[in-house]
């Protein structure tokens, strides 16, 4: 499960990082709003926790923006005031629920799991390329009518290689999105995974969808 975390103190931003990945999800980090509606229109997330309180565009404004496109992924508002106007306004702008700071992580990260729980209830989500598919509800993975078996290293890599189809995907986004890693380890560590996914969906297939850019990463699509 991925979640967006879009909050402009540093050190909060971490806090809630750290607590939501040690609960094994996946997060994305945003400063401000203008960057958090660039993050959801090329990447798919399970929840968003949104300060109300950003520089430039703030919350209430990155949640209407969401609400107009159609974007139904559920949001959790957060702001140091905790007003109640604010938490109406929050609510009827379309968020799911609403923490006012100070606020204990433990919660916060109850609340999340709850929202992505709400919303997997409600949809399920299969991604596409060619006879593959990923179901990201049941995590089943197919390849025409053969299934096939990951780990959960290569289920969240092939996930963000179908997320970002036709795209090529460098090491380093890969090392940021699979491993939550912000630097580079200076490993092989992608390179061999790669090896293990393309073992998994290509081999014994006559197509082949997951390619090599020599020298820049990789990218997942039909053989043209």
């Amino acid at each position: 499960m991925r979640i967006l975390v879009v909050e402009d103190e540093k050190k909060t931003a971490s806090f809630i990082r750290k607590a939501l990945q040690a609960e094994g999800f996946a997060v994305d980090v945003c400063g401000n709003g203008d960057d958090a509606l660039a993050a959801t229109t090329t990447t798919t997330f399970d929840a968003l926790v949104l300060d109300i309180m950003l520089p430039g565009r703030d919350g209430l404004s990155v949640l209407s923006q969401l609400r107009e496109r159609k974007n139904a992924t559920p949001v959790l508002l957060l702001s140091a005031r905790g007003e109640v106007n604010e938490r109406v306004a929050g609510l009827n702008a379309g968020a799911d629920d609403y923490l006012p700071k100070p606020f204990i992580i433990a919660e916060l990260v109850a609340r999340v799991r709850a929202l992505v729980r709400r919303g997997g209830d409600n949809k399920s989500i299969v991604l596409r390329l060619a006879d593959l598919a990923l179901d990201t509800i049941s995590h089943e993975v197919k390849r025409g009518h053969a299934k096939i078996e990951l780990t959960v290293r290569e289920y969240r890599l092939l996930e963000f290689l179908l997320r970002n189809t036709g795209r090529i995907c460098g090491r380093m986004s890969i090392i940021e999105k699979v491993w939550d890693y912000d630097f580079d380890p200076g490993t092989n560590l992608v390179d061999v995974y790669v090896k293990r996914l393309r073992e998994k969906i290509d081999d014994g297939f006559e197509s082949k969808l997951l390619h090599t850019v020599r020298g820049i990463g990789y990218v997942l699509k039909e053989n043209e």
